[in-house]
């Protein structure tokens, strides 16, 4: 007996009840060129989705890179293996998503200084410093906070 494509029955509800067979049946019907049966509307949201998902993920990143220069020059009895190791291992992560995707480049450079302030409230809260402790406009450039020998001095 062949087996049976529920996808094929169900093609936009296989996509709220069973996202992973919904993804393989996509995959499938692309494979075998059979555009006729692709949940097209779904299939767009979910490209767009990702394009979201990699800017989300560099943002996040970012900060967590910018929140540990922060708090590396302004805590320095505070400082740690796990703060440079963080750093580091963000900063790779970094490098390696811009390396995957190129197009992320301009956008890192026209939004990081944005991200700054919500590496600034996430080191106040951490940190317990006064917010007058941070400048108000970063002052790292681009190039020092993705350079992997680059630590702040206090």
């Amino acid at each position: 007996m062949a087996n049976l494509d529920i996808s094929r029955l169900y093609p936009t509800d296989l996509y709220t009840t069973d996202y992973v067979q919904w993804i393989e049946s996509t995959v499938a019907k692309l494979r075998r060129q059979d555009y006729g049966a692709v949940d097209w509307q779904n299939l767009i949201e979910e490209i767009e989705d990702m394009g979201r998902s990699e800017r989300k993920s560099l943002k996040s990143n970012f900060i967590v890179i910018l929140l540990h220069l922060l708090k590396w020059q302004y805590q320095p009895p505070k400082r740690s293996g796990s703060w440079a190791g963080s750093i580091v291992e963000h900063r790779r992560r970094v490098r390696d998503a811009i390396a995957d995707s190129p197009s992320l480049k301009p956008y890192l450079q026209e939004s990081y200084s944005d991200w700054y302030g919500d590496a600034v409230r996430q080191a106040i809260a951490e940190t317990q410093l006064d917010p007058e402790t941070f400048p108000a406009i970063c002052s790292y450039t681009l190039s020092e906070i993705l350079d992997f020998d680059f630590l702040p001095r206090t």
